[in-house]
C-alpha cells in the first residue's frame, strides 16, 4: 500500500524480498533483538526512506544511522535509492545497481567465467566494497557513479565534491588524443643500421603501407602513427593504435607483431633483430615522462567552476586560499620532489577505484594516474571568487570490452554508467569511461580548515 501511489517505488518493490533477514555477509547483519532494545521507536518503511531520499529531506550517507546500524538494510535501501534515481537522470541501465551482488556470488557461473581469462590456480575471491557518488553533472548529464574501495571517507569525500561542482554548471570534459602505444625494440647491426631503420619508419610516405598490415590482423585496430627512438644500435619503434572500445594492449602486441616481422624482411634491415616486442618505451605499468609528453591510451582534460559560495558552505574553505595552496603543494611540491606527472593530490585515489569496480586492468593505475591539477579564483562582479579548477591526464588507460569488464559484478558498474561493451561508432563508451574518470578526480576534495594560511592544512584535495 505504501508503494502504491508512487510509480518510482512501485518499480523498485521487487528488489525488497530477495534479501534474507540473515546474510552470510560478515559486518552487515545485525539481529532484530539488538535493533530492538537500541531502538524504542519504531524505525521507518523502506518506502518512507526511499520517498525521503527522493525528495532530498534526507542524504544517502544517512542510512545506517537512520536505521540505528542496520547496515543490511541501509544497503538495500540505497541500491532502490539508486535505480530510482538513474531512472530519472536517463543514464545507464537504471537496475544495474540490482546486479551487483550483495550477499554472495554465483560460484560456478563465476569461476566459470573467469577460466582461461581472467585469473588461474583460482582458490576464492576477495569481496571489495562499492559505494556511490552522486550526482555527478558531467557535460550536462547527472550521473550515479560507482566506485570500488577499501579506503574510508574516499567515496565521503568524493560526494562532497560533486555537491560543490554540482551548485555551478557542471564539469566540461575534451578528449584531447586517443592512441594505444606498444614499442619494441630492435637490436640493429650498428648505428648506421639503426639510423636506417628510423628513417624507413617515418618516411612519410610509409604510414599507408604499415596501416595496410597493420589492419589486416584485427577488425577495430587502426595504426595512427610511428616515431623511433635510439640508444646505440638499439632502436625502440614506438607504434601508437586506435583499439576502438578496448584498452587494446593485446590487439596492438599482435598488430605490431606482424607489421615488423615484414619490415625486417627490408634488404636493408638485414641482420637486425626483435628481441623484446615491449622494449619499455611504451611505456606500460610505470612511470615515464614519455607517457607525460606524448600521450598513452586517452588523453583527456576536464574543468569546472565552483561558486564562491558552495567552496564556503560545502568545502569549508575559502577560495583564495585553495588556489594559493594548489600552487604550493600540487605544483612546487611536486616540481620539488621530482615527480613526473605527478602535479596532483592522489589522483591515482579515484582512479584505482575506478578501475577496480569497472574492471579495468588495476596495475595500469600506474600511468593513468599521471595528472597535473589547475586551480585559480576567478574575480567575481562583486567582488567575491570563483574557483576554476582543471585536470588533465595525457594517459588514462581503459576499456569497456576485453578483460575484466565482462565480469557480472563489473559490468554492472558499467551499465549504471551507460558504457557496457562496444559502442556505435567503436571507442565512443571507452572514451567517456576515461571522461568520467577524469572528472571524479576534479570531484575529489576534502575540507580545508580555515587556518590553511597558518600551515595546518588538516587535508586538501585529492
Amino acid at each position: 500500500a505504501e508503494f502504491a501511489g508512487n510509480p518510482m517505488l512501485r518499480s523498485s518493490l521487487r528488489l525488497l524480498q530477495p534479501f534474507a533477514r540473515t546474510t552470510r555477509v560478515h559486518g552487515l547483519h545485525t539481529s532484530a533483538a539488538a535493533r530492538s532494545a537500541a531502538e524504542p521507536l519504531s524505525p521507518p518503511s523502506d518506502a518512507e526512506l526511499l520517498d525521503r531520499l527522493l525528495s532530498g529531506s534526507m542524504s544517502q550517507h544517512r542510512l545506517e544511522a537512520e536505521l540505528g546500524g542496520d547496515a543490511e538494510r541501509a544497503v538495500r535501501v540505497r541500491r532502490l535509492y539508486v535505480e530510482a534515481v538513474s531512472a530519472q537522470d536517463g543514464v545507464g541501465d537504471p537496475a544495474a545497481v540490482l546486479s551487483l551482488p550483495v550477499e554472495e556470488v554465483d560460484g560456478p557461473e563465476f569461476y566459470s567465467s573467469v577460466l582461461g581469462t581472467n585469473c588461474e590456480n583460482v582458490v576464492g575471491f576477495v569481496p571489495l566494497p562499492v559505494g556511490v557518488i552522486r550526482p555527478l553533472l558531467l557535460d550536462g548529464r547527472r550521473l550515479t557513479v560507482p566506485l570500488a574501495t577499501t579506503e574510508g571517507a574516499l567515496i565521503a569525500s568524493t560526494n562532497r565534491g560533486a555537491r560543490a561542482i554540482a551548485a555551478g554548471e557542471g564539469v566540461r570534459t575534451e578528449l584531447l588524443g586517443d592512441g594505444m602505444t606498444r614499442a619494441p625494440v630492435v637490436e640493429c647491426v650498428d648505428l648506421r643500421q639503426a639510423a636506417a631503420l628510423k628513417r624507413w619508419f617515418e618516411a612519410p610516405d610509409r604510414l599507408p603501407e604499415l596501416q595496410r598490415t597493420f589492419s589486416a590482423t584485427s577488425r577495430f585496430g587502426q595504426l595512427l602513427g610511428v616515431k623511433v627512438a635510439l640508444a646505440g644500435r638499439h632502436a625502440f619503434v614506438r607504434f601508437r593504435c586506435a583499439t576502438g572500445d578496448a584498452m587494446g594492449m593485446n590487439m596492438v602486441g599482435k598488430g605490431v607483431n606482424t607489421v615488423l616481422a615484414e619490415a625486417l624482411e627490408t634488404p636493408a634491415l638485414e641482420g637486425a633483430e626483435l628481441i623484446g616486442l615491449s622494449g619499455n618505451y611504451c611505456t606500460d605499468k610505470k612511470p615515464a615522462a614519455v607517457n607525460w609528453i606524448e600521450g598513452r591510451g586517452k588523453h583527456v582534460a576536464a574543468e569546472a567552476v565552483i561558486p564562491a559560495k558552495a567552496v564556503r558552505e560545502v568545502l569549508k574553505a575559502e577560495p583564495l586560499r585553495i588556489a594559493r595552496l594548489n600552487v604550493a603543494k600540487n605544483l612546487l611540491g611536486s616540481a620539488l620532489a621530482g615527480s613526473i606527472g605527478g602535479f596532483n593530490a592522489h589522483a591515482s585515489n579515484l582512479v584505482t577505484a575506478v578501475f577496480l569496480a569497472c574492471g579495468q586492468d588495476p596495475a595500469q593505475n600506474v600511468e593513468s594516474s599521471q595528472c597535473i591539477t589547475t586551480i585559480e579564483a576567478v574575480p567575481t562582479p562583486d567582488g567575491d571568487h570563483d574557483l576554476r579548477i582543471a585536470c588533465t591526464m595525457p594517459s588514462v588507460e581503459c576499456g569497456t570490452v576485453g578483460g575484466g569488464t565482462a565480469l557480472p559484478a563489473q559490468a554492472a558498474c558499467l551499465r549504471m554508467l551507460g558504457v557496457a561493451g562496444a559502442a556505435d561508432p567503436p571507442g565512443e563508451n571507452a572514451a567517456q569511461l576515461a571522461r568520467e574518470a577524469k572528472e571524479r578526480k576534479i570531484a575529489l576534495m576534502r575540507q580545508i580548515p580555515d587556518d590553511v594560511a597558518a600551515g595546518t592544512v588538516d587535508d586538501f584535495m585529492y
